[in-house]
């Protein structure tokens, strides 16, 4: 057994490691009060978690990873894109689908709704995304997108999130919204019938969302779509700003986030297609509208 100066030597960077770990958590306690106006533990106090005796929830949402994800969130959401948010204050409680517009190459729209919904509704609400399944195949991103609530878009997950009172955040246009070129921009791509199945199946609200910025944050000429099937990927889009000198940063434009009024819909969820693509069709239209009236009041892509 080691004793005397060269245990003390031998512990100083275990020493020097907690040092750290306690001022990095300090750091993030304070901006987090700072940008919340309270603290993360306050905030997270009114939110409805379905939480085990490991202080982790069935999927794996560990509030603590969240308050580390949730200061960049905070920040890119106050910050970077000063987001100006509407209507949140009509979401409903308990399950609901938030369906919205996807756009910008990265899916940061996701991410500052997140944020919107922690910050800025009240109760607050951590929201829970269905991500596409090449995404969680990465390197550490599978464990990192649990941790902090999102998984992966298959059915079963959705129906047993929406049992626990969650808010469900989807993209029915999917990788097709995210790969749209500039010329494009605020175009709804074709939506995808499995969010409108699972709403009349679970009897669960569905509030639209229509999200302005983000469009222009990369600029994207091009999807090389040949390319992209080759390295199986959603999409390959080409961006020339990426060549520019800190060009890989999304430019800082203004989001603009709209919450539309709670719409339900009745039925059988095995309906034929036709059905099922009316009542899909009518969400579309309603962001759409959403988003052309948000376009024309909108002065400047940046303030």
């Amino acid at each position: 057994m080691i004793s005397g100066p060269l245990a003390r030597l031998n512990d100083g960077p275990r020493r020097a490691r907690a040092f750290l770990h306690r001022t990095a958590e300090q750091a993030v306690d304070i901006a987090l009060k700072r940008l919340l106006g309270e603290t993360f533990e306050d905030r997270l106090s009114r939110v409805p978690l379905a939480l085990g005796p490991t202080g982790v929830d069935p999927f794996g949402l560990d509030p603590h990873w969240t308050r580390y994800v949730l200061v960049t969130l905070a920040l890119l959401h106050r910050k970077y894109f000063r987001a100006d948010v509407h209507g949140i204050e009509g979401v409903p409680r308990g399950r609901v689908l938030l369906v919205a517009n996807h756009s910008g190459q990265l899916p940061i729209d996701g991410a500052l709704i997140a944020a919107a919904l922690f910050m800025d509704a009240e109760p607050p609400r951590i929201v829970r995304a269905m991500v596409e399944k090449w995404a969680v195949s990465l390197p550490f991103v599978s464990l990192l997108f649990a941790r902090v609530g999102q998984v992966v878009g298959v059915p079963e997950n959705a129906e047993r999130l929406l049992a626990q009172g969650e808010a469900l955040l989807v993209f029915p246009e999917g990788a097709r919204g995210v790969a749209k070129t500039f010329d494009r921009r605020y175009k709804l791509t074709d939506f995808g019938l499995g969010f409108m199945r699972l709403a009349v199946e679970t009897n669960t609200p569905i509030v639209p969302v229509a999200v302005v910025g983000g469009e222009e944050q990369y600029i994207s000429v091009a999807n090389l779509e040949g390319l992209a099937r080759l390295l199986r990927m959603p999409a390959f889009p080409v961006i020339p700003q990426l060549f520019v000198p800190g060009g890989q940063l999304p430019l800082p434009t203004k989001y603009r986030l709209w919450f539309g009024e709670p719409m339900h819909f009745s039925g059988d969820a095995d309906d034929d297609d036709t059905v099922v693509e009316e009542k899909a069709w009518l969400v579309r239209q309603t962001i759409q509208s959403m988003l052309n009236r948000a376009l024309q009041e909108r002065k400047n892509v940046f303030w």
